[in-house]
């Protein structure tokens, strides 16, 4: 699935670090749209959850500031960019930079209003928090001098204060109500709990440090006797006092604000004004199309019996599942090579940057997502893409879906719109950015349904495969409404997926835990993936003859990302100049 649903948590990896003082929008000079956009950029360059990955010399900028004084800060200079964006002539302005201004200042909007909520009291989200931070920063890091490597080491110094300031965000939320239910409780216990255990030699923010050895020994000791002791601060809190008091209700909606919070959510996820009650109906129509279609490729097969007894054969027949980590892994890679076949007929533009696929890392496998794609990577930092795969419980990974997430997390999905955003240097870099999951899921999932004309489904398992994972997003506007708005408990939750999907227990589990621990973001897919069909369908009935699908696909990746509406406008444009 998709780089992980963005939360609260991940959003504020991308935001910019407005420091104080540090935007100097005064004086004489009136700045115009390339210079504040290039504010914009340095500052979230600057931003210290970011730093270190482009050029790991900046590494030693340390931990941001998540404090309520820090985050006050930060919203002061978002205004003060919003007020320069604002006053901009718009005269002097062209058709593209005033989507440019557009877009930014919609961006600095919701960050304000996230801002407002004071989200960081959910300092963890399931499987993502704090907590994993440090480690993600690890695997994305190449040290090229000892200077870098000492640079890292003094960061991994601001480990136990950066701990200690999220432990006051979760004691705030506590404080005021804001607290995780049990199910997400239990997720971010199971994560630290796997951190702690590991071997200090063999920790994972020791992997950058291997060339230098001496360095490595300092990081080490270092672990051994600052990091773990926060670490178990961090565990004893979020198991002891902050369990106390997990709200009893799964919803957010049962803490002080949370269905105004809920209804942003929604509004920032999904980049439109559709409700909690309109996107629930959708997801429902979804479910029923979806079902119909499911219904035919059973039939094809000849099976019988019910839709209970074809799930409950899928689940347990072992064809359908790996005998070892290895042999999933390989399974992924013959797809993968399959798609790349037939890739060219449907995109005239492709990236350079390739993809490797790797294990999820034995410490997180528990609660983590069955597939995530991990970028574009960097071609000219020498980075190649990533597309993590799940290897444990080798009875739930059903290689029927192995096509399907593939197109989804690799090419032409997350992969390809990822490493072409890197490539794009004609686009400013927040348009460049992962942060609206509407446009970003909403395309792997549209990659997944071109899948069927790609010929990428070779059989009926296959392509029941890709409509389970279709039905899954389905489900996910239905549970995710229901769970947060509707007062759903989680056993009716868990129907939805259980009687609709061929989702194993342990997948169903994984991502509840993950809906109810960063709201509203689950609906985002479908709602990106259906407008995209919107406008494809569109273009075909006005262009007719003229229509040109590799340069459809072209024109929606050419974008970087956009709010639906804006997206909307592009193609409605491109049609206008086609005919």
């Amino acid at each position: 699935m998709a780089p992980a649903i963005p939360t609260p948590i991940r959003r504020w990896c991308r935001v910019v670090a407005l420091c104080g003082g540090a935007l100097l929008l005064g004086g004489a000079a009136t700045p115009d749209l390339p210079d504040l956009i290039d504010r914009y950029e340095h500052f979230a360059e600057d931003y210290p959850m970011e730093a270190g990955r482009s050029d790991p010399s900046r590494a030693r900028v340390g931990w941001p500031d998540e404090t309520p004084a820090g985050m006050a800060g930060r919203k002061a200079e978002l205004q003060r960019i919003a007020a320069a964006l604002d006053a901009l002539d718009d005269a002097a302005l062209t058709d593209e930079t005033r989507v440019d201004r557009a877009y930014l200042r919609q961006l600095i909007a919701w960050r304000v209003e996230g801002i407002d909520f004071d989200e960081r009291r959910f300092a963890f989200v399931a499987h993502e928090g704090f907590y994993n931070t440090p480690y993600s920063l690890a695997r994305g890091l190449t040290l090229r001098s000892e200077a870098d490597a000492r640079a890292w080491v003094e960061r991994m110094r601001g480990i136990p204060r950066y701990f200690a300031e999220q432990r006051a965000n979760l004691a705030r939320g506590v404080a005021s109500g804001w607290t995780h239910p049990a199910v997400v409780i239990d997720v971010g216990v199971a994560i630290l709990r796997n951190q702690i255990a590991q071997p200090v030699a063999e920790d994972p923010m020791l992997e950058p440090l291997k060339p230098y050895p001496a360095i490595a020994a300092e990081a080490q000791r270092l672990i051994e006797t600052d990091i773990r002791p926060a670490q178990r601060e961090a565990l004893a809190y979020i198991d002891g006092p902050y369990r106390a008091k997990a709200r009893k209700e799964l919803g957010i909606a049962a803490v002080p604000g949370g269905r105004a919070y809920y209804d942003f959510l929604l509004r920032y996820y999904t980049t439109t004004d559709l409700t909690a009650e309109q996107i629930h109906e959708m997801g429902l129509a979804e479910v029923r199309r979806i079902r119909a279609e499911m219904d035919k490729v059973i039939a094809s097969t000849g099976f019988e019996g019910s839709f209970a007894d074809w799930l409950r054969f899928l689940r347990t027949d072992p064809r359908f599942y790996a005998t070892s980590r290895e042999g999933l892994i390989e399974k992924y890679a013959a797809a993968a090579k399959r798609i790349d076949g037939v890739l060219p007929r449907y995109f005239s533009v492709l990236p350079r940057q390739p993809f490797t696929i790797v294990p999820v890392p034995r410490e997180l496998e528990e609660g983590y997502t069955t597939a995530r794609g991990g970028g574009g990577g960097d071609f000219e930092k020498g980075f190649a893409g990533t597309f993590v795969v799940n290897t444990s419980h080798l009875d739930q990974r059903p290689l029927y879906e192995v096509p399907a997430l593939s197109l989804h997390e690799a090419a032409p999905g997350h992969h390809t719109h990822g490493a072409l955003n890197n490539e794009n240097k004609a686009l400013p870099g927040f348009r460049r950015a992962r942060d609206l999951l509407a446009f970003r899921e909403g395309w792997a999932l549209y990659a997944e349904r071109l899948g069927h004309e790609m010929g990428v489904y070779r059989d009926a398992y296959e392509t029941f495969g890709s409509l389970s994972t279709e039905m899954w997003r389905a489900c996910r506007m239905v549970v995710d409404t229901g769970i947060h708005v509707m007062g759903w408990s989680y056993d009716r939750a868990r129907q939805c997926f259980a009687e609709n999907t061929a989702l194993a227990d342990i997948n169903i589990d994984t991502e509840l835990a993950r809906y109810i621990g960063a709201p509203g973001g689950a609906v985002a897919y479908k709602v990106g993936e259906l407008k995209i069909v919107e406008l494809r369908r569109r273009a075909e009935q006005a262009l007719g003859d003229r229509f040109d699908i590799r340069a459809f696909h072209d024109l929606i990746l050419a974008q970087g990302q956009l709010p639906m509406t804006m997206l909307e406008a592009k193609v409605d444009a491109w049609i206008a100049a086609k005919r």
